[in-house]
Formats: C-alpha cells, sequence, structure tokens
C-alpha cells in the first residue's frame, strides 16, 4: 500500500511540474510589448498580451490569448481582437525587443562607429538620431511609429548619447579639440 501512494505522489508531482513547465513557458512566449498591424485600420498598434492568463490557460488547456493593452484602446476596447492571430501565428517576428535587435544587429553607432554588439535594454538602451542631428532612446519613440522611425534614423550607442546629451544641454563645459 506504502509503494502505491508513492507512486501515486510521484506522478501526482511530475504531472505539476509538467503542467508548470507548460504555463511558464506560454507565459514566456507571450510576454512583452508588441507591435502588430490592427485589421481594422491596416495601420500599426502596440499591443500587450495579457501573459499570465494565457499561462493559466495553457495548465488546463491550450491557452486562450487575449489583449492586457493596446494603444487604439480606449476608444476601441470592444474590438473582437482578430490581431491575436498575427501574434499566434509568429510571435516572436512582432515583440518590439525581438524587432529592435534585429535593427541594431550588424550595425556601427553614427558617432564612434563601433559596432553594436550585445544590447543592455534596461540600464544602457541604445538611441536613434535622425537628419536633423536629434537624439532619441528607441524606447522614447512611441510603438506604433517604431519601423518608419527606424526606417528614417541612424543608431546611436549608450556612451555616444551620454556625451552628445551633455554637449547639448551644456555646450560651456564642453571643449573640442581636433582630432591626432
Amino acid at each position: 500500500m506504502f509503494y502505491i501512494l508513492l507512486v501515486l505522489a510521484a506522478a501526482l508531482v511530475v504531472g505539476v511540474v509538467f503542467e508548470l513547465t507548460r504555463a511558464l513557458r506560454t507565459y514566456l512566449k507571450f510576454r512583452g510589448k508588441r507591435i502588430i498591424t490592427c485589421p481594422e485600420n491596416h495601420e500599426p498598434a502596440a499591443v500587450r498580451v495579457a501573459a499570465g492568463k494565457a499561462a493559466v490557460g495553457a495548465t488546463l488547456h491550450a491557452p486562450h490569448l487575449n489583449l492586457s493593452e493596446c494603444s487604439r484602446w480606449p476608444e476601441k476596447a470592444g474590438c473582437g481582437q482578430e490581431c491575436l492571430s498575427q501574434i499566434r501565428e509568429a510571435p516572436e517576428a512582432c515583440l518590439v525587443s525581438h524587432i529592435v535587435s534585429a535593427w541594431y544587429s550588424g550595425k556601427s553607432c553614427a558617432y564612434c562607429q563601433k559596432p553594436f554588439g550585445q544590447i543592455h535594454w534596461h540600464d544602457h538602451p541604445p538611441a536613434l538620431i535622425d537628419t536633423e542631428r536629434k537624439i532619441v532612446l528607441w524606447n522614447e519613440v512611441p510603438l506604433e511609429r517604431l519601423r518608419p522611425t527606424l526606417d528614417t534614423h541612424w543608431p546611436v550607442c549608450w556612451n555616444c548619447y551620454i556625451a552628445e546629451s551633455f554637449r547639448r544641454q551644456h555646450p560651456e563645459m564642453v571643449t573640442d579639440r581636433p582630432a591626432h
């Protein structure tokens, strides 16, 4: 009798671990901001999937996706969320961090020409510069405008962003010296 209970307990633990693993994978797959094309107006929209609900749903059955945020809300909050099909088809392709990483990959800083390696998103985010030499951090760009902005701007590394920001805010404290 003891061995039967032990086997049942082990099976229960394996089942719980399996379901928690599936929930965690679902959560990691669907978390984060995404850029999709709104089926209603065919314009870019920034959305966030309710990843926690999808993870809980994955333990019971196939994950059911819902949006928790959309840049078109609250005006269009009652939409049918047909855009979720884009996320189901290619969850990585519409993820903002994936889009930005792919854009910076293989590029060099517009100022120092140093190639971009691994990007430190939280403490040293990269920046962008436009034709008028205005610098902005990539995460300050409205997500609905991210792709057009990436088409018209050049990449700037964190160090050059800090140096150029200081130069513009305090020109009286900067001395330019000719290169050797």
